[in-house]
């Protein structure tokens, strides 16, 4: 196992009309979790990923872990609950506007995870423990196995990867930096984006928001800055690492998780930081040009031929 990760993914239902969900009559169906994305994301390019969480015992959840489970992602640590759902959540699309999403999460399957889901021995088989900070937010019961989660990797000598990931539909931004900024104090690598990085420590430029949390703990920073690309930084080193070109931006929801994917398979192939940061602008950008959080995560295949390329194409 090269990464194992755990959190909630839902049921996506987006509309095929543009405009207000109260004049839809018609959904697509998929899915959608920054966890999952990542995972899928990193099996595509190659590479063995293992997703904890709990699904609703019914039809969607059913749904969830197929449709995971057949990208190639290891799902046997996904516990189907026969007591609480599956959550859904809807994207609303807007033309020329990031869309609306609308969450029917509380109360899920994945709220009620507990530390005693965690299996120690599957996880110490994976080199990296990916987390984010999607999964404390949604209950005291799962803020507890993030805790657990990275007691277990640290003791085991994995290396520890967290995106905040902050959604202000689940807590405010005062109770955010508190939980969120003490888990990055445990974890190796901090993956935030330009506005996360604000959040968490009020400071307003990537160099000075990277030095706040390699102060706060971590070993490595990567502060995403979207088409600018990101800035990476290290107590040794530094640099700005330019994005790539996207001539049209369909749906920007899923990109940080297809940067972290294409982050975490360069640190797993070995490269430098820079090369797995420039690999991730390109991953991330290759999500911004199809609808859905998962569906434009290309495969390796995709990659290998353009490595050097300084625009993404399909």
């Amino acid at each position: 196992m090269d990464v194992v990760t755990l959190g909630e993914t839902m049921v996506l239902l987006v509309p095929t009309s543009v405009g207000p969900l109260r004049y839809a009559g018609q959904f697509e169906k998929t899915i959608g979790g920054a966890e999952s994305n990542m995972a899928i994301g990193l099996a595509r390019l190659g590479h063995q990923v293992g997703w904890i969480s709990r699904l609703g015992n019914d039809e969607f959840g059913l749904y969830v872990r197929n449709f995971i489970r057949g990208e190639g992602v290891d799902t046997s640590r996904v516990i189907f609950d026969d007591l609480h759902p599956t959550a859904v959540f809807f994207k609303e699309r807007q033309l020329g506007q990031e869309p609306r999403i609308y969450y029917y999460r509380k109360g899920s399957a994945a709220s009620c995870m507990t530390p005693e889901d965690l299996d120690e021995s599957y996880i110490t088989q994976a080199q990296f423990l990916y987390i984010t900070g999607i999964t404390p937010a949604l209950s005291a019961s799962c803020e507890a196995t993030v805790d657990r989660a990275i007691e277990l990797a640290r003791r085991n000598g994995l290396t520890v990867v967290f995106d905040p990931n902050i959604r202000l539909k689940l807590w405010s931004k005062e109770e955010a930096r508190r939980v969120l900024i003490d888990v990055a104090s445990r974890c190796d690598i901090v993956m935030p984006g330009f506005e996360e990085g604000e959040i968490l420590t009020g400071e307003q430029t990537p160099e000075k928001i990277a030095a706040c949390l390699l102060a706060n703990g971590a070993r490595v920073v990567v502060v995403k800055l979207g088409e600018r690309g990101a800035y990476f930084a290290t107590p040794e080193q530094s640099e700005y690492v330019e994005g790539f070109p996207v001539k049209q931006i369909v749906d920007p929801i899923g990109a940080g998780d297809a940067f972290a994917a294409g982050f975490l398979s360069g640190l797993l192939r070995g490269w430098t930081y820079r090369e797995a940061v420039r690999l991730g602008n390109r991953t991330g950008a290759y999500a911004l040009t199809v609808a859905g959080d998962v569906e434009g995560l290309p495969f390796w295949s995709q990659i290998e031929p353009q490595k050097s390329g300084n625009q993404v194409t399909r």
